[in-house]
């Protein structure tokens, strides 16, 4: 599949909220950066920030673009309540070798009603 095709799949798994299904999308040694957070390296620690993640909060990934260069996918997404941002994906044999996420911290844990750090 193409990364496009691949992006696609994975916001399926994501929306499902299925930490195990959207796991299976990353290489055994994939890195997972979302820029509020410090890198997550290997696919069991990526599960589990998933599960941590959708333990949390009900989130919705609403696809407004996917571009696709060679082994790069950007997806470029909304949700329901507004919060917009954009991921980087970088493929190698059809799992997900890199990934980068780029959204507003502050503005989400605000709409989910969760706790604001203080530092």
């Amino acid at each position: 599949m193409r990364p496009k095709q691949l992006i696609e799949e994975w916001v399926k798994a994501f929306n499902e909220g299925n930490a195990e299904k959207i796991s299976e999308f990353y290489q055994d040694d994939a890195i997972n950066h979302q820029v509020t957070h410090q890198p997550v390296v290997g696919k069991t620690a990526i599960r589990e920030m998933f599960q941590n993640e959708f333990n949390q909060a009900d989130m919705t990934c609403i696809i407004e673009n996917i571009f696709e260069d060679n082994d790069w996918g950007i997806l470029e997404w909304k949700d329901p309540l507004g919060l917009r941002g954009c991921g980087f994906f970088q493929f190698e044999n059809g799992k997900i070798k890199f990934q980068r996420g780029y959204w507003d911290k502050l503005s989400f844990l605000r709409q989910h009603n969760l706790p604001i750090p203080t530092e």
